[in-house]
């Protein structure tokens, strides 16, 4: 299946180190061939690169492992494919705008028998995963006219991804730019990153980095993955069924769907 990768912080912060990790999975050190993406929130703005190449090998991602983008949430997918063709259509993460917002949505699994989207989001591509992402999107549209306050958003966002879970495996992330949603079936895991800062080294790449010398007292910065990341951190292991909200570079609550 595919992998994940996502960052929520309370600062601007660039997402290099990992993704140098990560994207070594998409070909070298994993099976992840069939394209990838990530997105960078920035404000209202949002920056998304998409290949339809192995990441080990497309241009685009040895790009953006040196192209320190500073960003709050980002969301980043590497696809080994189980529904729809090897194109860009269908390479995530997917985007779409909802209540004056982009929102991003990235999956690892495979969901059968979903239901259709009839109102105003319809797929692009003809995965299983974007289908998922315009029905959530359709129903929260249906539900709220305006963007509701963090607490019913969050509730409405848990339901929709436990019935969405009913199909299949549904490991997500969810963000708008300013919350990052995510929900586990099989593999998600995270870590949060705060002071004392200490150095990380990547399992993928013979790589470490010193966050002390990097960062402030007050900066706070989680990482979601499917797998770890890193060999000398402790990271949390998601529970099936999990639902997790991050927010300035922390989790909300612990939520189950």
């Amino acid at each position: 299946m595919c992998q994940l990768l996502g960052m929520n912080c309370n600062v601007p912060t660039d997402i290099c180190f990992s993704f140098q990790g990560f994207c070594r999975r998409g070909g070298e050190t994993d099976e992840h061939r069939d394209g990838w993406g990530i997105a960078f929130f920035e404000g209202k703005g949002c920056r998304v690169f998409l290949d339809y190449l192995p990441s080990i090998h497309s241009p685009i991602a040895e790009l953006v492992q040196h192209y320190p983008i500073k960003s709050r949430n980002v969301i980043a997918h590497i696809r080994k494919a189980t529904q729809g063709e090897l194109k860009l259509a269908n390479t995530h993460p997917f985007q779409r705008e909802l209540w004056g917002e982009y929102w991003i949505f990235a999956h690892n699994g495979n969901l059968n028998g979903l239901p259709a989207s009839d109102g105003q989001f319809r797929p692009v591509g003809d995965t299983d995963s974007e289908q998922a992402f315009c029905w959530l999107l359709d129903q929260l549209r249906q539900r709220f006219a305006e963007k509701p306050p963090t607490l019913l958003l969050t509730a409405a966002i848990g339901g929709l991804f436990a019935r969405l879970a009913e199909f299949g495996t549904f490991n997500c992330l969810l963000s708008n730019g300013e919350l990052l949603f995510a929900h586990c079936t099989t593999n998600l895991h995270y870590i949060v990153r705060q002071a004392p800062f200490s150095s990380a080294h990547l399992i993928d790449n013979d790589i470490s980095i010193d966050f002390s010398a990097l960062t402030t007292p007050v900066d706070r910065v989680a990482i979601i993955a499917t797998q770890p990341l890193t060999d000398n951190e402790q990271w949390t292991r998601c529970q099936p069924g999990e639902y997790l909200v991050f927010v300035d570079g922390q989790r909300l609550s612990a939520m189950e769907s």
